[in-house]
């Protein structure tokens, strides 16, 4: 039976969505329910399209965090270009600092000093335990025999999120502050921050411990979005302090905060926007897309073709730059 059919079985609604990337499979939305918490998490799954052929030892697993005030339709874009090539990818809405929270402040999204209240440390370990709990859930589905979860390898997991979503991949990649240690999920092998932000000190020493496959994503027009100094050149630093061995950088000249959002339409203008960014969109969404699913299947798949491709990937363009160290 085609896994399309195995989850109609099972009562999931679903849907083909399309986009300018790729073509997904099967799109499925649910409440994940912690139980522990008593905190409700929407998520977003992406199958595989039918006929793609299974890795050995099962699907491999891509996580997405959203940005602040972004919901599980962030990562769109990626997701669908993911979902193309084979990885099962689980879009993560966190409550307290989703599109629902931003939405009960006052002013809402033009409320800054209301925004970075949401964004505080507390939201950040919530999101954290959010990602540790999916990754529980998805062991629980497959010991209770859920409809395709069989099939989903539940460790070598990769782990992406956008600007907030970036601050909750590197926290779980191994990010360290004052008066906290860092995690270590050992299931997690490979990670993507795309628009993060180096901490104003304690940067060197709080990347320290990030050793495992982390690419930085970000753009020259990247800029600080909530007044806390995130300035493009803070962006920048994120990569300089991660350890050497296994890190690499995406700068994209023109590209803006949004344009790592994965999204398309009326999301992307919470902010105000430079013409030149949304001009070059469409190319630097392609472009994300292509490389970060090389660099998926580089660190997640052992695909010998992708790393070869990363070794000099097509289509950068002037200003456009692509390091590894």
């Amino acid at each position: 039976m085609k896994r399309r059919d195995v989850l109609k079985s099972a009562g999931v609604a679903s849907a083909a969505l399309a986009g300018a990337v790729g073509a997904t499979g099967v799109v499925v939305d649910e409440i994940w329910r912690d139980a522990q918490r008593q905190r409700e998490l929407p998520m977003r799954i992406r199958w595989p399209a039918d006929g793609q052929a299974q890795p050995q030892g099962g699907w491999p697993l891509l996580v997405f965090s959203h940005g602040l005030g972004g919901s599980r339709a962030g990562g769109e874009v990626w997701g669908m270009a993911w979902a193309d090539a084979g990885f099962v990818v689980l879009h993560v809405q966190h409550a307290g600092s989703d599109l629902d929270a931003v939405r009960q402040l006052p002013g809402g999204f033009a409320q800054v000093a209301g925004l970075r209240a949401v964004a505080n440390a507390q939201q950040w370990l919530q999101r954290m335990q959010d990602v540790v709990f999916v990754l529980d859930e998805v062991v629980r589905r497959q010991a209770r025999g859920a409809a395709g979860w069989s099939e989903v390898r539940p460790r070598q997991v990769g782990l992406s999120g956008h600007s907030f979503g970036a601050h909750t991949t590197l926290g779980m990649a191994g990010q360290a502050f004052p008066g906290f240690a860092g995690l270590q999920e050992p299931r997690l092998a490979a990670f993507i921050a795309l628009s993060p932000a180096a901490p104003a000190r304690f940067a060197e020493q709080g990347f320290a411990n990030i050793t495992r496959p982390t690419l930085c994503i970000t753009g020259t027009r990247d800029e600080d979005v909530l007044g806390t100094g995130a300035t493009p050149e803070r962006r920048l630093a994120v990569y300089q302090a991660l350890p050497a061995g296994n890190k690499a950088l995406l700068l994209l000249q023109d590209a803006d905060h949004m344009s790592f959002a994965g999204q398309t339409g009326p999301a992307l203008e919470i902010r105000a926007r430079a013409a030149i960014s949304r001009e070059l969109q469409a190319r630097h969404h392609a472009l994300v897309a292509r490389l970060s699913t090389d660099w998926w299947r580089a660190s997640l798949t052992d695909d010998a073709q992708a790393r070869a491709r990363l070794a000099q990937p097509e289509g950068l363009a002037a200003g456009d730059v692509w390091q590894r160290a």
